[in-house]
């Protein structure tokens, strides 16, 4: 899964926290109500719009005018993701997920340790040879 640039990245938070799909001009104009991003020409967003399409993050509707952009998997989809990649390339999993537990909140610890639970609890539940 491609990293992001810090512009893609606003891009597709603002796409991410749209319920509808999202014109080149409505995307510049959201970004405009940042500060760091005031005059941010149409050309930029829509060049950043076909970079993040290219990467497989963004969809575009090419039948409606203006063309619409909606992203192709949800925020957390695509943070699972960045994760199982990382994962993937690490020589040792155990380590990085070791280093990984130690570094999450407390809050996280225990958000994680009721899904893994949850987890065991469906495993165990179901017959053997399932």
């Amino acid at each position: 899964m491609a990293a992001l640039g810090e512009l893609e990245r606003s891009v597709m938070d603002l796409l991410w926290d749209h319920q509808e799909a999202l014109t080149a001009n409505a995307v510049r104009d959201l970004l405009a109500l940042d500060e760091d991003s005031k005059g941010l020409a149409v050309t930029t967003v829509l060049t950043v719009l076909a970079r993040l399409e290219k990467k497989g993050l963004v969809n575009r509707e090419r039948g409606a005018r203006p063309h619409l952009y909606h992203p192709t998997a949800s925020r957390e989809e695509h943070t699972v993701g960045l994760i199982e990649d990382a994962l993937g390339t690490a020589e040792d999993r155990e380590a990085v997920l070791v280093r990984f537990a130690g570094a999450i909140s407390a809050g996280d610890a225990a958000a994680l340790l009721r899904v893994l639970a949850a987890r065991e609890d469906r495993d165990t539940a179901l017959p053997a040879g399932a």
